[in-house]
């Protein structure tokens, strides 16, 4: 089959591969990153029409998480102080998948800003595996945004 066949068909080395994804927390590269979703909810509203239920959006909700392979404490411990003076640190992150194999190396990139942490996980671990850490986040939709994407 030749390359003007290969063109118009769906080959599956044009799927992404996570294993090229990369995020970046307050311009830091995670270098042990091994998850990362960050997510726009719509909250609805129900709205009733004659006897069929319809619904409004009424607000988003901004939500995610990330998995790193724990190797230092980046960032918790000046987290932690900040919510014992009682105050509310932000952060931003940026998350960048791309794949060298995938659609000609193109990629895509979103940034969150406004970044708040729902809680800290100070230590975890289990004999016999590798430490990881999850981080759940919220953010506020009107501060997301794709730097670069895939068309």
């Amino acid at each position: 089959m030749g390359r003007a066949a290969e063109d118009t068909q769906y080959r599956g080395r044009r799927r992404w591969n996570g294993s090229h994804g990369k995020v970046w927390w307050d311009d830091e590269l995670l270098f042990e990153i091994s998850k990362y979703e960050c997510k726009v909810t719509a909250d609805r509203e129900d709205v009733l029409i004659g006897n069929s239920k319809d619904s409004k959006i009424v607000s988003l909700t901004g939500s995610g998480t990330f998995t790193i392979k724990s190797v230092v404490n980046r960032n918790i411990n000046k987290y932690l102080e900040e919510w014992k003076a009682g105050r509310d640190p932000r952060a931003t992150l940026v998350g960048l998948i791309e794949d060298p194999d995938a659609a000609d190396g193109q990629k895509e990139r979103c940034s969150v800003d406004n970044v708040w942490f729902n809680e800290l996980t100070l230590m975890t671990f289990e004999k016999g595996k590798v430490v990881e850490k999850e981080f759940p986040f919220g953010f506020t939709p009107e501060d997301a945004q794709f730097l670069e994407v895939v068309e």
